[in-house]
Formats: C-alpha cells, structure tokens, sequence
C-alpha cells in the first residue's frame, strides 16, 4: 500500500508456510557501511540494479572516502551507499535508513545516528574486536551494552561465514573473506525478496578471467541467502512490489553516465563528431570512462596533459567543426576559465560540464556542494556571459546535456552544464526516449562569400539577426578564409580592432545574443493554487525539496514549487513568478548564491536556506524550514 510522501511507510503482514511473517512495505532505504575496501559501493549497486529490474522506482546515494585507501578501520575510512526504493515515484535517496548494515565498528559509529529508533541493525561481528574499538572511541563493545537496545540488532559473523562457506574452493583466508560484502548482499536479497540470477551472472562477467575468484563471490552471495532462510534470527521478511511508472523501456542510470549519453545522443541528432578533451578529475571522470567507449557513434575523447590543454582541445575541436566538450569539477573550472573567455570572443560552441564538488581549493573531492553557480555567471575577465543550464537528477542529466548542445551550436557560445556530486553518483530510472523525438540539432556551415560590402571575402561576425549567432566556417573551406583569436573583433568583419565604440558594441552585442536565448518558461507545481509560499531550487535540490512539499501540504499547508534549469537566462516570466507570492524560500548547498542574484535581477527579498556540509538536503529538514515560513505568512 502506497502513501506516496516519502519518510511515511505503510505495510501489512501475513505468514508463510515457514511460518515467517512477509510484510509488504511501499518503501525501504536501505545504507550498507563499512571500511573502503569492504566493497560497499558494489553491493550497494548490485541492489540497485536488482530493484530496477525487479521495476521498483529507486535513489541512490554513494559516500565515500577521496583517498584511494583512506586508514582500514577509521572513521575518515568509511564508505557508505544508501538505497531507497519504492512502490511509487520518490524523489531522494532517504533521509534516514529503516536498514543499517554495519561492516565494522568505524561504519556503526558513523552512521548509527542516522539510523531511527526501530531500525533493523545488521551487524559483522567478526570484525568488534578490542583493537578496532579503540580505534573509533569505543570505551566498551556496544553490541555487549544496553547502548543499541532500541534498535533491533541483529548479530552475523559475517566473515567467519564467509570463509567457511569459500574453505573448499582453495582460497587463502584474506581473500576469503573480502567476499563477506557479496553475504552480506545475498543475505538481503533474500530479507527483500530480490531475484539473485541478475548478479550471479553480474559476478560471471565481472570476473571473467578469474572464474575461480567469481565462483567464490557467488558461492558467498549463496551463503548469505541461505543464512537469512534457515537462521532463527529473522523472522521476517519484506516485500516491496514494482512501482507503476509511464509505460516505456526503463534502465538504471547515474547522472555521469546520462551525461554521456546526451552527449552521444547531440552528435547523433546534429550530425557532428564529438571531441571530449578533458583531464580527470573526481566526481567528473565516469563522463571520459563512459564517452571513450563510443567511438561507433562519432566520439573521440582525448585525456590531455592537464584542465588547460584539455579545453584547448576542445574549443580547436569546435573551430574544426567538430562539437568540443570538456568536463571537470570546480579547480578545473578555475584553470579553464580563460578558454571559455576564448570561446566568448571566438563564438564557437563549446560545452562546458562541471560536476560540482566541494571547495573551495581542492576541497572535498568526493561530496557534493553547489557553489560553482556565482563562478559560472561571473568567473571569467571582462564582460564574458555564457548560458548556464543545471540538470535537477540522475535521469535529467541526458535532457540537459542535449540542451546545452542545442544552445551551444543555435547560439555559437560555449554553455556551462552544472551538475555535482549527488546527482553525478545517484541513480535512478531512466525512461529511455524515442531518438526521434529529440530535438533536431543540425546546422548549415558557411560555403560562400558573406561579405556585406559586395567583396568575395568572408567575413567571421556577420550573423544571423534571429539569434545573433555569427556564421561557422569550417577552416579549409575554399574562399572562406578567416582570422579568429582573443583581441576585440571588428563587427562583422572580424578585423582586431581597439576602437572605443566598437569594443561597447561588441560587449553588448554579446550579452544580448546570450539574454535572447529561447529557455521555457518557468514552470509552478501549485495543487492548491492557494500557496502564498513559494520554494525555488536548482540542480539536485529538486528531490529534497519536492519530498519536502509533499510532506508540508500532506499536513493541509499550501506550498507551491518551481525549479529553474536555465541560471542563464533565467526564463523570461521568473520575476512575475516571484512577486506573484508573498514569501519566497531558496535552499541551495552554497552560502545562497542564486538568492543572491535573484535579489539583484528582481528586488525581491528571497529567504535563502543553505548547507554546506558536504551532504544533500533531507527532505525532514526542509519541511521544518517550510512549515514555519507558511504558518508565518498565515498568522
């Protein structure tokens, strides 16, 4: 039975013929937690990818250590994924687990806060030994004290298990018991009913060249399942039926792989080879790893020497007639900013992508944050605008990124994609789109003399009076001979020039073409139309705050939503929408960044809501903030 408000579980119980209870749920999240080199990243997508084909509506969110091998057993090293599926359309990955499946004592410590009283604890007692518990602070083993009695506990010595269950197969005792995450995996398939021939053959394929490693993991995930069916420990199990979504042909995705594909899918739609020049860097390196396997659909990438060169590529890439795209996180930004001035004054499309992350510096390399937005309106010398366009989920990556390829090439402008680390991470269903339906993206290059002067010359900056796009001619055309660079250009000619009044031209000519971009207007979920109160988001706020407004209007408050993709330009009826309510409330993960422009742009004095604390929003918190503004505006 479905609630469809998040953080509000119904169920019901009935018994089996082993007489253990079923209980049917509508939702679970569900975090797996241990040291990072337990594999929690891996069990917690093999489950996701289970829950997806077994048609549940799902959201993820990995955490994880920067370092490659942060110290074993400590708290900095505890890597973490959390998991909520459901029976109808959720929005965030959870606030809080109903399931905590805790690897060691650094893992309990770090997320048993989180976990409500009631939950169900899972924990690998194998590894609550004195030296470990000291490690975190443990004065005494909290699985020996009254410390965890409100939850329900349940002990499994998982590693001990595991090696028991691997002695035939040869394996040493360490590489045993590295296969305890896969018992821990089949152990909760088996409390939620998941199908188990999806990650056996995952495990086949995985280790392909090691059968006797796969044989083992699978021997493991064997285990677990059958220690959850014959132990006295468990007396019940959950069932979480599929969601009803659109009919269509769905898959799991994160939000860097569906990046990729956008990107994919705009060479395929404008006709262009795609030309990724980029440099790794953490949470953006999965859009290389994915686009460099697609060299069938017209893609090159390139992993330069560093951010500079990569871009550099990139922006020559496009001034070839190739569509150029680079990707980095906000340090990357930092050093590619005087490319993308380039690209400004050059007018060649160039798409941008920055997986935001925290800073400032190299800050946090693997959590999320939202604070690039100020550094893509303004970051760059001189009056240089770009469109800014923020996808609000895994799925809306690939719509985003076609987007931003639209704008780029109609425009001849480089365009600034923000995602960030949650949404580049999280997964979630992806409704796979009828490639006919996708925006045609194909443009006309110049083939002839442009010139308005009745000469054969070609002139770069003569442009099209729609959309104030200047002419792309391919180098190497026959009679069109041109000369782009960094210095002021000439209008229409091209010619450098460092005349005054041109220079005034040029710069307001430019600002124009990007203020003249066609984005759609400003969309309002209102059910009431009664709201007085009204929450604006970007980027990977959009599930958070949705969660929350569904929770706050379940309680008989009206509060109305809206969510911008499109930072600039903003959509041309945004200020009507914002003087149309009395009180507008702004939560971003920056110290308010978009509050602050939207004060300046509309005058309007925006509530803004922020964290910075590495983490998205939970969907509790925000119903706080929202329930006092709307009791506010109503007293």
């Amino acid at each position: 039975m479905s609630t469809g408000v998040e953080g509000e579980t119904n169920g019901h119980a009935l018994k089996t013929s082993r007489h253990t209870e079923i209980t049917k749920l509508d939702r679970v999240v569900i975090r797996f937690a241990g040291d990072s080199g337990d594999g929690m990243q891996l069990t917690g997508d093999r489950f996701t990818s289970e829950a997806a084909a077994f048609g549940n509506d799902l959201a993820t969110l990995p955490n994880f250590p920067a370092e490659i091998r942060a110290p074993q057993g400590t708290l900095p090293g505890v890597s973490s994924f959390q998991l909520h599926f459901a029976d109808y359309d959720i929005l965030t990955p959870g606030d809080r687990p109903d399931v905590l499946v805790a690897m060691n004592p650094a893992a309990l410590k770090a997320n048993i806060g989180d976990l409500p009283p009631g939950g169900t604890l899972i924990v690998n007692t194998d590894e609550f030994n004195k030296r470990n518990l000291q490690k975190v602070g443990y004065d005494a083993d909290p699985l020996e004290n009254e410390s965890l009695e409100s939850y329900q506990v349940h002990k499994v010595a998982m590693a001990t298990i595991t090696r028991g269950a691997l002695e035939e197969t040869g394996l040493s005792k360490k590489d045993a018991e590295r296969a305890k995450n896969m018992f821990a995996l089949g152990l909760l398939s088996w409390m939620y009913h998941r199908p188990t021939e999806g990650t056996e053959q995952f495990l086949r394929e995985k280790f392909a060249k090691k059968p006797d490693i796969a044989e083992a993991n699978i021997f493991a995930f064997r285990a677990g399942w059958n220690y959850g069916e014959t132990t006295e420990s468990f007396a019940t199990t959950y069932q979480v039926a599929p969601a009803k979504l659109n009919k269509g042909t769905y898959r799991q995705i994160t939000g860097n792989t569906a990046l990729a594909y956008g990107i994919v899918a705009a060479g395929q739609r404008s006709g262009l080879e795609i030309v990724l020049g980029t440099y790794p860097i953490t949470p953006a390196s999965d859009i290389l790893h994915e686009l460099s396997r697609h060299k069938n659909f017209g893609v090159t990438t390139i992993q330069a020497e560093d951010e500079i060169a990569g871009i550099g590529m990139a922006l020559g890439a496009s001034y070839g007639g190739a569509l150029g795209v680079t990707s980095t996180s906000g340090p990357g930004i930092a050093l590619k900013s005087e490319t993308i001035g380039l690209g400004v004054m050059t007018e060649l499309p160039l798409v941008v992508i920055d997986v935001q992350r925290g800073g400032p510096s190299t800050g946090l390399p693997t959590k999320t944050e939202q604070a690039d937005l100020l550094q893509a309106m303004f970051g760059r010398n001189g009056e240089s605008p770009v469109p800014i366009i923020a996808p609000q989920s895994p799925a809306d990556c690939f719509d985003a990124a076609v987007d931003a390829a639209r704008i780029a090439l109609e425009y001849r402008t480089p365009v600034l994609l923000l995602s960030d680390g949650a949404i580049a991470n999280g997964s979630e269903p992806w409704l796979i789109p009828d490639v006919e339906t996708l925006p045609d993206l194909r443009v006309t290059f110049a083939s002839k003399p442009n010139a308005t002067d009745g000469s054969d010359e070609h002139w770069p900056y003569v442009r099209d009076p729609e959309t104030l796009a200047r002419e792309w001619a391919i180098p190497g055309t026959p009679g069109l001979q041109h000369r782009i660079g960094g210095l002021e250009k000439q209008d229409g000619k091209g010619s450098i020039s460092y005349d005054p009044a041109n220079h005034d031209f040029m710069v307001r000519l430019r600002q124009r073409k990007i203020d003249g971009i066609k984005v759609p207007d400003l969309e309002v979920d209102d059910p009431s139309g009664k709201a007085r109160v009204l929450v604006l988001g970007w980027g990977s706020t959009f599930g958070p705050i949705g969660a929350a407004c569904r929770r706050v209007r379940k309680l008989g408050q009206a509060v109305a939503q809206a969510h911008l993709r499109h930072l600039n330009p903003f959509p041309a009826n945004l200020g009507d929408v914002l003087r149309s309510y009395d009180r507008v409330v702004i939560p971003e993960m920056n110290l308010g960044q978009l509050a602050l422009l939207l004060r300046a742009r509309y005058l309007i004095d925006a509530i803004s809501y922020t964290k910075v604390a590495g983490l998205p929003f939970k969907a509790e918190e925000l119903q706080g903030v929202l329930t006092d503004v709307v009791k506010g505006v109503s007293a």
